[in-house]
């Protein structure tokens, strides 16, 4: 083998290495960046499913609190005793809303700003902070649940989940209310 021969499968033999350790790198850079993103998915479904739950805590505290002074329903626990959990609820709900600040994409962010706005009016009309009627009551709820279902959507899209909970295929729905009782 002369040398000129010799170099030539040096070169080969160097480019081969070189472009082993570049398809390596690559792929390791590729790997590392997948589980950071599932990493960070998985923390963002944590962040979305603890804000919406807690949502709903206040949401049925809220509803607990207000058909107890209104005289729809009785209960064990006192209207202060509701109060002091639907506090401790909101509380919570600003904990968990942070959280979206610090993970969530810009739609998410505000769609948790509009169902925060919309919540905090069911709250204000339980703890009588907002006057309003029944009809009003039950259009504050409406509207929170519609804004669930925004939130909903929005986070879907966040996580690159397909396909929506409203929509042409989702019909509307409305609270579920139980019929009117009769006078005795």
């Amino acid at each position: 083998m002369d040398t000129g021969d010799q170099l030539v499968t040096i070169a080969a033999v160097l480019l081969g290495a070189l472009t082993t350790h570049l398809t390596n790198f690559l792929t390791e850079r590729s790997r590392k960046k997948y589980e950071r993103e599932v990493r960070w998915d998985e923390r963002k479904l944590s962040a979305y499913e603890a804000y919406i739950d807690s949502v709903r805590a206040c949401i049925f505290l809220a509803v607990q609190l207000y058909e107890v002074k209104e005289g729809i329903r009785e209960s064990e626990q006192s209207e202060r005793e509701i109060l002091a959990e639907l506090s401790e609820a909101s509380r919570l709900r600003g904990r968990t809303f942070e959280r979206i600040m610090l993970l969530a994409g810009d739609d998410v962010i505000e769609a948790s700003h509009k169902l925060n706005a919309v919540g905090l009016q069911v709250d204000w009309q339980a703890t009588g902070k907002v006057t309003g009627t029944l009809a009003d009551w039950r259009d504050r709820n409406r509207t929170v649940f519609g804004a669930i279902n925004a939130f909903h959507d929005a986070a879907r899209e966040d996580l690159g989940v397909s396909g929506n909970v409203t929509g042409e295929q989702h019909p509307e729905r409305d609270l579920l209310l139980p019929p009117p009782q009769r006078g005795s």
